[in-house]
């Protein structure tokens, strides 16, 4: 995710950042109880109170911090995105892509982005059912799926030469689209919501052979 959407947040929505160690400590605890909550019982779940006590610290440890439960959650959404930020990082590593041929690089750059919906299902989960009735957490949704876009395409397109469409650039997003939103809809609605019932490994067989025949052609393709 790039630093705009987080630059952009209202002031009412502001996090003021603790600056003693026991209060960073307690900060902390109450980020990682707010994602527990979310990943456990959904918006629904997420009370100030619930936060307060799974962290065990007192009220004041939250309104000295925030002003609101919706400026908690948005800290806590955020601290949830760092950990998904983390496996993003692969994107950017020189030395894990290089040497790929083609159809390896759309395979293995497509079961990235697939293990890392799938880590953080509980979450994300959470977060996706959300976002349609909350404009913030759909700003930032919106950037942070822009940016996996450009990371995606990014390493793809290092494969530019042998993508059979007449713009790389354009195929190669419309197929992190197609990605994106099936995974989306897995991690939300279940993988049997589409109709078909499959395991996590045929999921991204599937998904990874999808990208690679658009990307490529069908020659491309298993036993192609």
């Amino acid at each position: 995710m790039t630093s705009t959407a987080r630059d952009e947040v209202p002031d009412a929505l502001a996090v003021r950042p603790p600056r003693q160690e026991r209060s960073r400590q307690a900060w902390a605890r109450v980020l990682d109880a707010g994602v527990a909550i979310l990943e456990e019982g959904g918006y629904e779940a997420f009370t100030i109170a619930a936060v307060c006590e799974r962290a065990q610290v007192p009220p004041r440890a939250l309104y000295d911090r925030t002003s609101s439960k919706d400026a908690l959650f948005l800290a806590v959404y955020e601290h949830g995105l760092d950990r998904i930020r983390v496996d993003e990082e692969v994107f950017t590593q020189e030395e894990f892509w290089a040497g790929l041929e083609a159809r390896r690089l759309i395979e293995t750059a497509v079961a990235q982005i697939a293990a890392s919906f799938a880590r953080h299902a509980a979450f994300l989960r959470s977060v996706v059912l959300l976002s349609g009735g909350h404009p913030e957490v759909y700003r930032r949704g919106s950037a942070n799926s822009s940016h996996l876009s450009d990371l995606f395409a990014g390493v793809v397109l290092r494969a530019r030469d042998q993508i059979t469409h007449p713009d790389p650039g354009q195929a190669v997003r419309l197929c992190f689209s197609t990605i994106f939103a099936a995974c989306v809809l897995r991690v939300a609605y279940g993988p049997g919501f589409a109709g078909v019932h499959i395991d996590e490994e045929t999921f991204v067989e599937h998904l990874t052979d999808t990208a690679a025949r658009y990307l490529l052609g069908p020659e491309h393709s298993p036993g192609g």
